[in-house]
């Protein structure tokens, strides 16, 4: 038996398709399912398990685990899914190739080194050994521009390191991006849409934003040690930035809505949508 746990967070729209992807694509499966914001009832059947549980995504992922573990047997497979996430191809226990856990690594995100909640498949005994904790805090990395970063995630992979766990990563493997972050095929066995449930704005793009507006601040030509004017002007450049990029944020996005729009129609209208990000431009 395969446990699914996923997170369902006020958008309706995912439900339907990543319920027809595992159906397509896993073993014999049971879903369990933290849906917020939405009508459960319609969809109560298609579930082990569906309520409206509290608490972040990760509080919400551990609790699910917690439910799965109380009655799953150790050889069962357990899968951590996103909602706007879901496997492309058959899967089972031969993707875990001999390690004991299998999940997408966002390099391409901030060099986000650790396994994603977005897809993550174990086996319930292994999780069950390592308490496996989604949670925050606890470990952080170093992103490219020096930023002390913990994300969901961060907590499992300093579990492992502390006990010298290699596990299996999913790289990014588009041929065709339309976006560096959004619209991923991973491993080419699994598709994640990426900001599914909320404003499709990245940590690598507030990064870029803030550098900007810092670097305008510090283009300032009246000297620092002159404490009056020298701050003004600081202070103008700064304020003129953050307005500049408060619209330039709001372009990027208007235009990821408009492009995630345009594959989410794809996707309800054609059973591959994704073969589209797996082909070279010029294929």
């Amino acid at each position: 038996m395969l446990h699914v746990a996923t997170v369902h967070w006020k958008e309706e729209l995912w439900i339907a398709p990543q319920l027809k992807y595992l159906k397509a694509n896993l073993p014999e499966h049971q879903i369990w399912a933290s849906i917020n914001g939405i009508d459960i009832e319609p969809w109560r059947s298609q579930f082990k398990f569906a309520e409206d549980m509290q608490g972040d995504h990760h509080v919400k992922l551990n609790a699910l685990a917690e439910k799965i573990l109380e009655v799953a047997s150790d050889d069962d497979l357990l899968l951590f899914i996103d909602s706007d996430a879901f496997p492309i191809v058959p899967i089972d226990e031969k993707l875990l190739e001999g390690f004991p856990l299998v999940a997408i690594r966002r390099d391409e995100n901030a060099a986000e080194p650790m396994p994603h909640p977005c897809f993550c498949l174990t086996t319930v005994g292994f999780w069950r050994e390592l308490q496996g904790d989604w949670g925050i805090g606890k470990f952080h990395w170093t992103a490219p521009g020096g930023d002390r970063l913990t994300d969901g995630g961060a907590n499992l992979l300093g579990q492992l390191l502390e006990r010298g766990i290699e596990w299996k990563p999913l790289l990014r493997s588009n041929k065709l991006d339309l976006d560096p972050l959004w619209f991923g095929i991973y491993g080419e066995v699994v598709y994640h849409h990426g900001a599914g449930s909320r404003p499709a704005i990245s940590y690598r793009q507030t990064i870029i934003q803030r550098d900007a507006i810092r670097k305008a601040r510090d283009a300032a030509v009246i000297p620092a040690s002159i404490p009056l004017l020298g701050k003004f002007e600081r202070g103008v450049r700064y304020r003129r930035a953050e307005k500049k990029q408060a619209i330039i944020q709001g372009q990027i996005l208007e235009s990821a809505k408009i492009l995630s729009e345009e594959v989410i129609a794809s996707m309800l209208t054609d059973d591959e949508f994704f073969w589209r990000f797996t082909e070279s431009p010029t294929e």
